[in-house]
């Protein structure tokens, strides 16, 4: 297993063509979920890769402070190959990204969108719940934050 971290421009073609890939199979094709993936939020953050030889096992992406969220920093599109779930590799790739987002963004908190469902993965890894579940793209989800050690 390979873990690459690249900011949008240093993304080689089939990276990126991966990364949209991954994406558009997780969120829109098993989760039939039609939204515009393509928010040029990607254009500014960075891309933690999960690379298994020539396949991409799993994605996120770091969204700097004030893109997504005013004061926060952001980690979202967080995808998992379907054939890897459960094997311990979508933590994987969320700690490694929590890490990059604290050395990259430092003192800043990081605030997601979850999936509802994803409530205890997420609890798990440092985040607190902050309001109420609400509908994105037709999909519960609700708020959460995980904080910085160093606050800005």
């Amino acid at each position: 297993m390979e873990i690459r971290i690249k900011q949008f421009n240093e993304l080689d073609r089939l990276e990126l063509y991966r990364i949209i890939q991954l994406r558009i199979n997780v969120f829109i094709v098993e989760q039939n979920c039609p939204y515009p993936d393509l928010d040029d939020k990607d254009l500014v953050s960075n891309h933690v890769m999960l690379w298994k030889g020539d396949e991409l096992i799993a994605v996120t992406r770091l969204v700097p402070p004030g893109i997504s969220y005013p004061n926060y920093a952001s980690i979202g599109r967080v995808a998992t190959h379907a054939n890897y779930r459960g094997s311990g590799l979508g933590k994987l790739v969320m700690t490694e990204s929590i890490k990059a987002c604290e050395e990259l963004f430092l003192g800043y908190n990081i605030k997601i969108s979850a999936q509802a469902y994803l409530v205890a993965f997420y609890t798990a890894l440092g985040f607190d719940k902050i309001g109420e579940e609400y509908l994105e793209d037709n999909i519960p989800h609700i708020a959460m934050i995980k904080h910085s050690i160093q606050r800005v």
